[in-house]
């Protein structure tokens, strides 16, 4: 009877006990850190952030309760980015997530310590990030969204939509550590196609308006869009532009269709996001960012714009329609 009486107490004390991260440390609040470029309350900012909340939310955390997140968001401008990652490691968070690749850095740079959760960078083995995407080593892990055949898949699609289209412009901000790589991959791709590219960059929403002109003097017949947070951040302009010079555009980010955009192929940032709450539950678990692998996106999404689509005086494919993961009328 004594045993018995002690093993009911437990369960008992047990199933009263308040459930923390993983039932680790009772009582204790983790801070998580946000190293982000568009602000929460950017409309996009709030639904691919809210998709990181309800992962964390349908893991056992709750603002308040068990966790506090602490955001900070360069806006776009990346030269902030080190000062936001030092102020985030003053504030002694116990991990950090950061969306792109020259986020990772700037927190990388700031700590070799803190756990840091890619939310879906471009290369992360290319820019330094870490060791290997099986082995990352170091104190980086989470999700990548690069997959180098993308880019190639963007111009092969973009070249469906529009036949014939021999010369098209190629927008990128090259301060972005991934736009190299997949420069590189869409060039590859030009030569298979038999197409010939206009590169133009922006480095900011200054340089929207001349880089739009400049596609306009060459007669670009179609562009193929570098998609980062700060062209996502201004994605109503690029897109009204677009809209302005009649250009049919192959966007990284469905963001962008969602504001009037002509198509996207790409993977899902919004599931990238909620994914990257599963490393941050296993590092507040214990688990060491060097021996979680990073994972690479898997399914990629195909969204087609309709009516951007008419308006353009483009006749889409029933076969590329049937392909299409979303068609917005």
């Amino acid at each position: 009877m004594n045993r018995r009486r002690f093993m009911m107490t437990s369960l008992a004390g047990a199933l009263a006990a308040p459930i923390g991260a993983g039932g680790q440390q009772p009582g204790k609040v983790f801070r998580i850190g946000i190293l982000g470029n568009v602000p929460p309350t950017d409309p996009e900012g709030a639904r691919v952030w809210g998709a990181f909340i309800e992962g964390l939310r349908d893991l056992g955390y709750a603002e308040g309760q068990n966790i506090t997140i602490v955001h900070r968001s360069s806006e776009g401008k990346f030269q902030r980015l080190p000062d936001l990652a030092a102020e985030l490691v003053r504030l002694k968070v116990d991990v950090i997530v950061a969306p792109a690749s020259q986020n990772v850095l700037a927190a990388k740079q700031a700590s070799r310590t803190i756990p840091i959760v890619m939310a879906g960078s471009g290369d992360p083995v290319g820019a330094g990030l870490v060791a290997s995407l099986a082995r990352p080593g170091g104190n980086v892990t989470g999700l990548s969204m690069l997959s180098l055949e993308m880019a190639g898949k963007q111009l092969a699609l973009l070249r469906e939509i529009v036949p014939g289209v021999s010369r098209v412009a190629v927008l990128g901000n090259p301060v972005h550590q991934s736009y190299p790589p997949w420069l590189d991959e869409v060039k590859v791709a030009a030569r298979s196609l038999s197409v010939q590219l206009q590169l133009l960059e922006a480095r900011g929403p200054d340089d929207f308006e001349s880089t739009f002109a400049a596609m306009a003097r060459e007669r670009a017949g179609a562009l193929l869009h570098f998609s980062d947070g700060m062209g996502l951040l201004h994605r109503a302009r690029i897109v009204e532009l677009a809209a302005k010079h009649r250009l049919p555009v192959m966007y990284g980010l469905r963001e962008f269709v969602d504001a009037g955009g002509l198509m996207v192929y790409g993977p899902s940032m919004r599931d990238s996001f909620r994914r990257a709450a599963t490393y941050v539950d296993k590092i507040l678990k214990g688990a060491k960012p060097a021996d979680l692998p990073v994972e690479q996106p898997t399914k990629f999404e195909l969204v087609i714009n309709l009516k951007t689509a008419k308006t353009l005086g483009l006749t889409i494919p029933p076969s590329l329609l049937q392909r299409a993961d979303q068609v917005i009328e």
